[in-house]
């Protein structure tokens, strides 16, 4: 087991990973499942490694492997989050959120190419132009 200077506990290199309510999705192409980690000595553990050694267990490509939502247990050496495996990368392309897609190192583009004051600005500008007359506002007549 390596030790870490300075008199810091042990650091061991072996984690368990423990898989629960390993659900096989057919609609979204996808096994999802609660991932239970336990890693003493280690404040966590990095979701690369994890998506790498979920890949061995379930034979599939490591980079159809999407892991998130990880809660350290309080005093450290336990972990839980949630995992999906998908069968091919176009059913992972399809389904995932955009957002993990950019975590894991996919290219996706922005949606919006201006930011967020700009564009509701330029909402409430159209708000007051909806409905108007060419011309402009054309007052009523009294009668």
């Amino acid at each position: 087991v390596p030790r870490v200077a300075f008199g810091c506990l042990a650091v061991s290199e072996k984690i368990t990973i423990r898989t629960n309510h390993v659900l096989h999705n057919k609609l979204l192409d996808r096994r999802q499942m609660v991932i239970e980690l336990i890693h003493p000595g280690r404040p966590n553990v990095p979701k690369e490694e994890l998506c790498k050694r979920l890949a061995e267990m379930y034979k599939k490509d490591a980079s159809n492997v999407i892991v998130y939502g990880f809660k350290t247990a309080y005093g450290g050496g336990r972990s839980t989050g949630f995992g999906l495996i998908y069968n091919s990368a176009k059913s992972l392309k399809e389904f995932e959120p955009a957002y993990r897609l950019r975590r894991k190192g996919h290219e996706i583009p922005l949606k919006h190419d201006k930011n967020r004051k700009q564009r509701k600005e330029h909402k409430n500008r159209m708000i007051s132009k909806r409905g108007t007359h060419p011309e402009g506002k054309k007052k009523k007549k009294k009668d």
